[in-house]
């Protein structure tokens, strides 16, 4: 039985107390999952570490029960002596089913071939002891053949590239044993963690989504950039698309970009930051709303699967539905178009070619009478505005403010001043807001190049027409 000296058990205690307030700071929610998996990992790894040895890491296995086949493999290449006796190992072993779970004949193949044997062992193999919460809070490790591993949580499950670990971990006096539901395959060709894309890659989920960013010239970017948080949909994220979509988003680069730019923000935050956040910028432009419901963290509609994976130059974040961004705003003349109550004063800018200027020109406030407003105006009046377009351009710039103004601000503000050069004048009466003497009937109608405040009177600048103006409201 090995003992631990008094200075070592307190270096543990330490190191345990370190650890937890690393978990506790970087698991991803106050949810029930995401605390069962810290303190199960937690409390697992501690009872080890309280408890004894019993033997090195061989004879656990054996004494297990559940690793004949991994124990038969070991001493077929050569390994068990090592195991058995070499230094500080972490082995990710395959229970017995996990091996009969392979392709018929896999294992027997195997087995006559012990290069690609000790390959598949080794990749199993760890150096030092690593509990389940250092491997889990690492993201990726990598092994003794050389590759790495990935080490996800997933609700209350700690996954190893897919494979889940079981909740008790076994110590031994050389290491400690984390069983496995499934034999780890190493990947095809070398991986070097040095970028998101290198763990996307790693991961196997993520084809499309890196066949998109390569698509649309951001691989880079991704690479050498950052740090980054990726919210990173996967392949059956993509296939859940309507027909077509994929397809049609590869060849149309901005379009592409814009939605893959919706999934990246400019800086490393954990899932725990976001929710604190409630929501986050984008490198697109918009916003992504971050919220916990009971069945676990969303990214607008779009369920985290696996929070926190950490990567060398920022954070990814698996989710299970492809996040589209919303429509681009339309600027203000689209905005008055698509109202459908301002189809006078859009004839009118028209007129006076201030349709383009309002479209394009900079950011605005437009005080914008409807129809029912324009009716009002004798019709002898309208016609000889619309015939003198100095006029008309007068009345219809006292109608605009430069910059983009909330109802609010105008209301701190008390008095503007218009593009046409006169002031109008912002009031409250009867918790009804008025400019001069036209009561605003729906304020804050946000545009891309400004913000649309509907009035129910045409505001006519002073001595703009028979000498009058409507400006002279009184404060209430």
């Amino acid at each position: 039985m090995a003992i631990i000296a008094p200075r070592r058990r307190q270096n543990l205690n330490s190191k345990n107390q370190n650890l937890m307030k690393k978990m506790f700071t970087q698991l991803f929610a106050p949810g029930r999952p995401a605390l069962a998996v810290g303190l199960g990992l937690l409390l697992s790894a501690s009872a080890a570490q309280a408890g004894h040895y019993n033997g090195n890491l061989v004879q656990r296995l054996e004494r297990d029960g559940r690793f004949t086949t991994l124990l038969a493999a070991l001493e077929i290449a050569g390994l068990k002596e090592t195991v058995a006796t070499g230094g500080k190992f972490t082995i990710l072993a395959p229970t017995d089913e996990a091996f009969a779970a392979l392709p018929p004949g896999t294992v027997e193949s195997l087995v006559t071939n012990v290069p690609a044997l000790q390959n598949i062992l080794l990749y199993h193999a760890i150096e030092g002891r690593r509990s389940a919460a250092h491997l889990l809070y690492d993201s990726t490790t990598t092994t003794l053949q050389g590759n790495p591993v990935l080490v996800l949580s997933e609700g209350s499950k700690v996954l190893v590239n897919g494979q889940r670990v079981s909740s008790r971990s076994i110590l031994a006096s050389n290491g400690i044993i984390h069983p496995i539901e499934g034999v780890l395959i190493p990947p095809a060709t070398d991986i070097n963690i040095n970028s998101l894309v290198d763990v996307l890659a790693l991961d196997g989920r993520f084809t499309t989504l890196i066949t998109a960013v390569q698509a649309a010239g951001l691989a880079d970017a991704l690479t050498t950039g950052g740090p980054f948080t990726v919210f990173a949909p996967t392949d059956d994220a993509f296939a859940a698309l309507p027909p077509g979509t994929v397809e049609s988003l590869v060849t149309n680069v901005p379009a592409l970009q814009n939605v893959l730019l919706y999934h990246v923000l400019g800086e490393s935050k954990s899932a725990y930051q976001l929710l604190r956040k409630r929501s986050a910028e984008t490198l697109q432009g918009e916003a992504v709303r971050v919220s916990a419901r009971r069945s676990g963290i969303f990214v607008n509609d779009s369920r985290v699967l696996n929070p926190n994976v950490k990567t060398p130059n920022g954070i990814i974040h698996v989710i299970d539905a492809v996040l589209l961004p919303p429509a681009p705003k339309p600027n203000l003349l689209e905005l008055l178009q698509n109202d459908g109550r301002f189809n006078t004063l859009i004839t009118a800018l028209q007129v006076a070619g201030l349709d383009s200027v309002i479209a394009t020109g900079g950011t605005f406030t437009v005080f914008a009478p409807t129809d029912a407003a324009f009716a009002q105006v004798p019709a002898e009046t309208l016609t000889a505005l619309l015939a003198n377009v100095e006029a008309l351009k007068g009345v219809l710039l006292y109608h605009v403010v430069s910059g983009d103004k909330s109802a609010s601000e105008l209301l701190r503000k008390r008095k503007v001043e218009t593009l046409q050069g006169s002031d109008v004048r912002i009031s409250t009466w009867w918790r009804k807001v008025f400019v001069n003497r036209s009561e605003v009937i729906e304020a804050d109608l946000k545009a891309a190049n400004g913000t649309v405040h509907a009035i129910d009177e045409v505001l006519l600048p002073p001595a703009a027409l028979h000498g009058t103006s409507d400006d002279d409201r009184d404060d209430d």
